[in-house]
Formats: C-alpha cells, sequence, structure tokens
C-alpha cells in the first residue's frame, strides 16, 4: 500500500489564492447591488422584487386630458325661429281695383257687423300702389324668416288676384297652423306732412290673443322699425305709443292668434314715398319686421299666444 505524500507549498498557496478570489467576487457582488438599488432611487420609488433584484417602479399615471376628437359631430344652436309658423298678410291686391262687386261685398266684421270684403288701398303720388309695396315687403319678409328657421304662409299667392275678403285673412292663421299673424299696410293720409309708422290691434279683444299677447306683438314690432331708422307716425293719435286700439278691423277681429296690422309709413309723404318706392327701402322695412318677430320669439310670445 502507498502513501499520498504530504502537502507541499505550492498546493498551500493555490488553495488560499482560491479563497480568496471568492471573496474579491462575493465583496464586488455585493457593491454592484448596491449601487444598483441607489440609481433607481432617483425615478420614483424602487421596489425590490422576491429575486433579489432592484426594480425601479413605472412613476403613477398623472390626471388624463381627453383630446377633441376632430371627427365628431359639433350640435349646432338651433335658428331663432325655429318651429315658428308666421302667417303673413300683404294688404290688398292687384286685381281689386277691376273687381268692384267682389271687394264691395259685405262679409262678418267679427263683432256682429259686416265689412267690405277688401278695398283698393292707397298709392304714392306717382302712382306705386299699397298692393304693389305690401307685396313686395311680404315676400322680402318671408324669404327673411324662413332663412331664421320659421315656416312662413302668406294670406294671397301673388299680387294679381282678387281678396282674400278681411274676415278670411283674419281666420287664415288658425286655419293654417300659425302662431302670429302680421298683416302689412300703408296709410293713405291726405296731408303730404303726415309722416311715420304706426300699429293696430284689435279692441276690446274678441278673442284672448288679441289682448296681451298682441299689444306685445305690436311693441316689438314697433320697436324694431324705430331701431331700423325709421319714425312713428305723427298724425295718428295712438292710445299707446304708435300702438292704436282699434274695433273695426275684421282682420284682426277674427283672428285667433297673436295678430298685429302695420300701417309702415305714409304713401303721399314725398320722403316715405320714396323710401316705398326703393328696393332698399322695402327691404329695410323687411328686415325690421323680422328683427321684431325674433324679439318677441325671444321673450317667449308665441308661447303667450
Amino acid at each position: 500500500m502507498t502513501h499520498a505524500p504530504p502537502p507541499g507549498p505550492r498546493r498551500a498557496w493555490s488553495g488560499r489564492l482560491g479563497l480568496l478570489l471568492a471573496g474579491l467576487a462575493v465583496g464586488a457582488l455585493t457593491f454592484l447591488v448596491a449601487l444598483q438599488v441607489r440609481a433607481g432611487s432617483g425615478g420614483g420609488p424602487t421596489t425590490v422584487r422576491p429575486s433579489g433584484d432592484a426594480v425601479a417602479s413605472a412613476p403613477a399615471p398623472g390626471p388624463t386630458t381627453a383630446s377633441p376628437d376632430p371627427t365628431a359631430a359639433t350640435t349646432e344652436p338651433p335658428p331663432p325661429l325655429a318651429g315658428l309658423t308666421v302667417a303673413v298678410d300683404p294688404g290688398h291686391n292687384g286685381g281689386n281695383g277691376a273687381n268692384p262687386l267682389t271687394v264691395n261685398a259685405p262679409v262678418p266684421d267679427g263683432r256682429g257687423g259686416t265689412k267690405a270684403c277688401n278695398t283698393v288701398g292707397a298709392s304714392t303720388d306717382a302712382g306705386y300702389p299699397e298692393h304693389a309695396f305690401t307685396w313686395d315687403v311680404s315676400s322680402r319678409l318671408a324669404e327673411r324668416l324662413t332663412g331664421l328657421g320659421a315656416v312662413v304662409v302668406l294670406t294671397r299667392p301673388d299680387d294679381a288676384g282678387v281678396g282674400p275678403c278681411v274676415d278670411a285673412r283674419g281666420r287664415f292663421p288658425q286655419e293654417n297652423d300659425a302662431d302670429v299673424l302680421v298683416s302689412v299696410h300703408a296709410n293713405g293720409t291726405e296731408d303730404r306732412s303726415a309722416h311715420g309708422f304706426f300699429a293696430i290691434v284689435s279692441d276690446p279683444p274678441v278673442d284672448e290673443a288679441q289682448g296681451a299677447p298682441s299689444v306685445a306683438l305690436a311693441h316689438e314690432l314697433v320697436t324694431a322699425l324705430g331701431e331700423a331708422g325709421f319714425a312713428p307716425s305723427t298724425s295718428v293719435a295712438a292710445d299707446d305709443g304708435p300702438v292704436q286700439r282699434r274695433a273695426d278691423l275684421a282682420t284682426l277681429n277674427h283672428a285667433e292668434r297673436p295678430a298685429v296690422m302695420l300701417e309702415l309709413g305714409e304713401m303721399r309723404n314725398p320722403d316715405e314715398a320714396a323710401v316705398m318706392e326703393s328696393e332698399e327701402g322695402r327691404q329695410r322695412y323687411a328686415d325690421a319686421l323680422a328683427a321684431g318677430l325674433v324679439a318677441w320669439a325671444a321673450d317667449g310670445g308665441a308661447d303667450a299666444g
């Protein structure tokens, strides 16, 4: 049997060297772990996983702001007269003068009496007739109101017919599901110095719509005419500013909706005649009446009626 030789100096040195290298490796690993943990401390809280690795947690989410979707549809506000039906009554008619028997026939006046079916109307000294003026202003008004969202119904389709009679004009709004009636006229006072507009309402009211609702409408319309630069009447003794109250107008007496008749000016006054005879002037009248209806609707006029 043979024996292993005793350990010599070389083997002892190799053992010490192995222990030294193992110690250095453990120290280096400890240093690297500590360095990694410290480096993670700058970006938020650090969580040590069960594996012993140091992991920097993601920062807590902040509030989220939603960006507008450019493809989403935007809701536009409705036009100011949406849902409103306006009956516009152009006074008189182009064929009335040639049909005296028809226009002079008696019709109910709304208060137990009678009135003539219609009349020819006034004219300027130059011969521009009221029926043509009222038709043009009413047509412009209808176009303006339609652009503002209203449905417009006219008591006559053109300026070449006869009538309708005044009682039919008054019944027209309720028979056509209208919310309001605006009857367009111009006055024919013989005094050439007289000028200005005025409104007329039925009084005493036959229907409740002819009371406060019609008066409120009249005030909005005359206010709008004044704001458009037109002057109120100097010839009519109005009871309430340029708002006159009368019982003898069948068109107003038969209405069961807020109803106002407007005399937009004096056709025999030279200055006002010039305005009425011009397209620009007639457009100004139409725009003013539309503005008055917008103000009336904004104040809840249709609901009150």
